[in-house]
């Protein structure tokens, strides 16, 4: 199980004749994803890749190809529009890559989609989601480097989600789903949103949360952590030398109060019980260590089940080893003898040489080796000689 997307997922891109759009809408085919279809006005009519068709609209695309969720690759003048006319279209998931979306136009998107409670945006300025148990990508992260598994992922970074799945992945440990939330003032989902839904996901055991500084969302889920969430998290803060006033990176990283600081946010998931994760070098073993602590009995299980067939192995080759060494005359275990240097005692018994063949060549003697005067001992000798 995962959340947002699985196998029944049917992907609409929105911009799939861009070449953004249609390199990464490419990639998520190869994943494993279902493109059914895409959409750019006035070229509909027409094929993506000799595979989807191309819609002018939407609601054409839902009509007629059947989709239920939407990639948007178009430009940050026109992506609100676009935002707006998938949730017309009874989209259920929307996730927007669009960087540079005006303030503004997300007030008013954010506001149009409180009334369409049946649509989920994802982002904007966000990588997207991705279910690697489900082979489904809506989004941009390199597929590659996702394993099925149990730890769910969610974050404001894009590049910090690729580092953190990663680290886990080097470590085996896989993700039941990875969601971008965005790093702009006003996203979609929240932290809130998406630690509820992996709450209720039976396959996901744990969460590596990745926040920055910027707004108040870590504090809003440091308190249901601390309240209702039950599941262990593992959380990283990054941007703890950034200068107060000072925009880093993404349009929502920059510090405009006491709660939008590194600190503040480190300390309130802290005392929620949250573990932190010092450096994003740190993620993968941090929430291995996590899921040990966690969950000693598995540990003692597995532990358990290992010892009993060492033992029975060892009984098993005891009597074979007993078997090939003979008894010794006073009773202890005889040392065992090697044919090959049995038949060279012999051979020299008879030969009543005992020296050992060496295979190496003599050095030669010290007396044998030649003398280099040098101009000291020249000088040595003929004091000698005059006296």
């Amino acid at each position: 199980m995962s959340i947002l997307m699985n196998r029944e997922t049917r992907v609409v891109v929105q911009g799939i004749t861009g070449r953004e759009g249609g390199f990464h809408a490419q990639r998520c085919l190869e994943y494993g994803t279902q493109i059914v279809a895409g959409v750019t006005p006035g070229r509909g009519g027409t094929k993506w890749n000799e595979t989807a068709p191309v819609f002018n609209t939407v609601e054409q695309a839902v009509r007629e190809a059947g989709a239920n969720t939407s990639l948007i690759f178009v430009p940050a003048a026109f992506a609100a529009d676009a935002i707006v006319e998938s949730a017309d279209a009874g989209v259920k998931v929307v996730a927007c890559i669009t960087e540079g979306i005006p303030v503004q136009d997300m007030i008013k998107v954010d506001l149009y989609l409180k009334t369409k409670p049946g649509t989920t945006l994802i982002g904007p300025n966000c990588p997207g989601a991705i279910s690697p148990g489900a082979k489904c990508k809506v989004g941009i992260m390199p597929g590659n480097i996702h394993r099925p598994g149990h730890v769910g992922v969610v974050s404001r970074s894009g590049t910090l989600t690729y580092e953190a799945v990663g680290q886990l992945t080097a470590l085996g440990i896989g993700q039941s789903t990875c969601v971008g939330i965005g790093g702009d003032p006003i996203t979609g989902l929240s932290f809130v949103d998406v630690l509820k839904m992996f709450g209720e996901d039976d396959e996901t055991e744990a969460v590596v949360l990745i926040g920055e500084i910027g707004g108040s969302r870590e504090q809003d889920a440091a308190r249901y952590i601390a309240e209702q969430f039950k599941k262990p998290v593992a959380f990283l803060i990054v941007g703890r030398s950034a200068p107060p006033g000072r925009r880093m990176g993404h349009a929502g990283a920059i510090i405009t109060g006491r709660e939008a600081t590194a600190a503040a946010k480190i300390q309130a998931l802290s005392d929620a019980g949250a573990r932190h994760i010092p450096t994003p070098a740190d993620i993968g073993v941090t929430m291995r260590d996590l899921l040990r602590e966690r969950s000693p009995r598995r540990s003692a299980g597995r532990a358990a089940a290992a010892k009993p067939a060492s033992r029975s192995a060892a009984t098993k080759k005891a009597p074979a080893k007993a078997a090939a060494r003979p008894a010794s005359v006073k009773g202890g275990p005889a040392r065992s003898v090697n044919p090959g240097s049995q038949a060279l005692r012999t051979d020299t018994k008879r030969s009543g040489s005992a020296a050992r063949p060496s295979r190496s060549t003599p050095k030669p003697s010290s007396r044998s080796m030649p003398t280099r005067r040098t101009p000291a001992t020249r000088e040595g000798s003929s004091r000698r000689g005059r006296q």
